[in-house]
């Protein structure tokens, strides 16, 4: 995953977000955020650029301070590609399952493909 970071191009996955409404709007606000100076320390990161098939905002790893707490690692999602969420889930490191998380997204298939990955990991999912 690729953390952006860029204003031009912040701005232009925002540009780009903004024409998928209703779908990109879980992950949309914070892009906004940061691209204009980003100060509740979060983070967009996207699986290729400029062509993304998938979006992930996420608070930075560093600004974690209880492991439990999963208001603090909350994670917004929006993808084109279900393919491009299962390997998000199972096989990158932007999603931590060391430490509790919730994770939004409005598109179907978000809360199937959570559950598939947390069964195959031997962990409970509320």
């Amino acid at each position: 995953m690729l953390i952006l970071k860029c204003p031009a191009q912040l701005q232009l996955l925002e540009e780009t977000l903004w024409k998928s409404l209703p779908a990109t709007l879980p992950v949309l606000g914070t892009v906004m955020t940061v691209a204009r100076g980003n100060p509740a320390s979060h983070e967009v990161l996207v699986d290729s650029w400029p062509h993304f098939s998938i979006v992930l905002t996420r608070l930075r790893p560093e600004d974690h301070r209880d492991p439990r707490d999963y208001y603090t690692n909350q994670l917004s999602v929006f993808y084109r590609d279900k393919g491009a969420l299962q390997v998000l889930l199972e096989g990158t490191e932007a999603v931590t399952w060391e430490r509790a998380f919730q994770i939004m997204g409005t598109q179907d298939g978000l809360d199937e493909a959570v559950q598939e990955v947390a069964s195959a990991r031997g962990q409970k999912v509320e």
